[in-house]
């Protein structure tokens, strides 16, 4: 068996090759000794956590697909990601790293050399390998990533309509009449079938539901006037309201009357409130906030009708009962918490993710993992189930026994950790770093003159009352950064990786008109 020696920073590590035919006969040996599991892994883009029928956040949402993944396997309740971006997510999600590692630290960020994705070990391991739809992740030019026998990537951001698809790195121009769903689901069915008699891996990652919202023609419309939930946060803080607490006379705080100073509250939330990202202006007032997010479940629905399609499939082929399919979003997505549209931030609409997983032959139907779970943990979770041991460099690690209902390992994670880093062409959002536990989120801003956070999730589960100034709360909050440091510290995080920027701007503060 030969050696592939490759490097990931300063990490060094060694990739088992087998010595695969074509028909993939001969196969390594797996360490469970038991015959490698076909994998699905579904990636949508910006769906929140909680926007799935089931669970009756959106009375009128339609997605009877997740709901049936949800009720016939397993629904990981705890579900983040360590970046709430697209580019980062996606690459922690195939490096299994941080995104101060791997260091795809916004949407424009080009990719490092070096960096090694888990379908490469699959591929290794004889697996029939592909990925299609949206891989928006540094690799601007949409050509293919090591690790994927057929490649079908869309163009940047891609389009619902009209689409554009790298083809194993040649360009081809589809119908205006062909939906992105249905085209890139189609695709992966095809390979699925022409690969069906050999262990497969698809990456099937869809461009729904990212804005501007169009969903396929039997939902277009479909939610038209119905009426849209508010969350609990939607005024905290207080549109038009000032930071500081209002005097009375006797120099004592007028209590009641200030809600976004009595909250603490950061200033940056009221500012980015009053931008395109917030309630007010959504979308640079494109349309109102209800009827995009009516377009954005309509968008969802559409996109869930399309996984019925891949289950039905998999029911004619007999693939269904031993098929693991992990279905989960890139990052969350905020509807109105403290007055914001967007992601970013580390409250819990941006960094909590649908995650769902079904596989009848492995998953008890009606699991509920408790457990908190990261995107970091998806590689290592596939190749778990595939039967190939977890890469030495990745920082996450499988959730296979959670998804089969066995309890977490004693050394699994009891808090997760977080980062983001200040975007040029997004600027409302400071750059961020947090840790949350089961019960508290402590949220620390760097760079910017404003307020950190403290919240206690179990007595303020929407997170309107900022614990940061109170006396009470001081241990626990020093206790909570000293453990976010020690975090950066031990993965190598305490520089902020820069990247330059060399696009086209107007930007006459910067002296430079392009």
């Amino acid at each position: 068996m030969g050696k592939t020696v490759r490097n990931i920073g300063s990490i060094p590590f060694l990739l088992a090759l087998a010595s695969c035919g074509q028909g993939g006969e001969d196969r390594v040996s797996l360490k469970n000794g038991k015959e490698p599991r076909n994998v699905i892994f579904i990636l949508s883009d910006d769906h929140r956590f909680d926007y799935m029928g089931f669970l009756g956040t959106v009375p009128y949402l339609e997605t009877p697909n997740l709901d049936a993944m949800a009720s016939g396997g397993a629904y990981v309740r705890n579900a983040f990601v360590t970046t709430s971006l697209s580019s980062p997510s996606r690459a922690s999600i195939l490096t299994g790293l941080y995104s101060h590692e791997h260091t795809v630290v916004d949407n424009a960020a080009p990719l490092p050399e070096g960096l090694v994705y888990f379908p490469e070990y699959l591929q290794s391991a004889g697996y029939a390998t592909g990925f299609f739809g949206k891989l928006h992740m540094g690799n601007r030019d949409g050509m293919p990533l090591p690790g994927f026998d057929r490649w079908e990537s869309l163009d940047g951001q891609g389009t619902y309509y009209n689409v554009r698809l790298n083809v194993d790195g040649k360009w081809e121009e589809r119908g205006e009449d062909e939906y992105v769903a249905d085209l890139i689901t189609s695709h992966a069915i095809d390979f699925i079938e022409r690969n069906k008699d050999r262990p497969f891996f698809v990456y099937l990652s869809h461009k729904n539901v990212h804005d501007p919202f169009k969903a396929s023609p039997e939902y277009e419309g479909k939610y038209t006037d119905l009426p849209n939930p508010r969350p609990a946060s939607f005024n905290t803080p207080l549109y038009g309201q000032p930071s500081l607490p209002t005097i009375k006379g006797d120099g004592k705080p007028l209590a009641g009357k200030d809600w976004y100073g009595e909250g603490r509250m950061p200033d940056w939330v009221k500012q980015q409130r009053e931008s395109w990202h917030g309630v007010d202006f959504c979308y640079n007032g494109r349309l109102d906030m209800d009827q995009e997010i009516r377009k954005y479940c309509e968008c969802i629905s559409s996109m869930d009708r399309t996984i019925g399609d891949l289950f039905e499939y998999l029911r004619s082929a007999g693939l269904d009962k031993s098929t693991l399919v992990i279905y989960m979003g890139d990052n969350g997505f905020a509807w109105g918490e403290h007055g914001l549209i967007d992601k970013r931030n580390f409250y819990e609409a941006s960094v909590r993710v649908p995650m769902l997983a079904y596989c009848p032959d492995l998953i008890p139907a009606g699991t509920v993992v408790e457990d908190m779970v990261q995107n970091v943990d998806i590689g290592p979770t596939v190749m778990d189930a595939c039967g190939i041991e977890k890469a030495p460099q990745m920082r996450g690690d499988s959730f296979l026994p959670m998804l089969s209902g066995a309890p977490a390992p004693e050394d699994w994670r009891h808090r997760i950790f977080y980062e983001y880093y200040w975007e040029y062409d997004y600027p409302q959002t400071p750059t961020t770093f947090g840790v949350r536990t089961d019960r508290y989120k402590y949220i620390h801003y760097h760079g910017v003159w404003d307020t950190n956070e403290l919240y206690d999730l179990l007595e303020d589960p929407h997170e309107t009352r900022n614990l940061i100034g109170e006396p009470e709360y001081q241990d626990l909050a020093k206790q909570l950064d000293s453990d976010l440091f020690d975090w950066l510290e031990e993965s190598g995080g305490m520089t902020i990786p820069l990247k330059r920027n060399d696009r086209k701007h107007s930007d006459w503060r910067n002296g430079r008109v392009f």
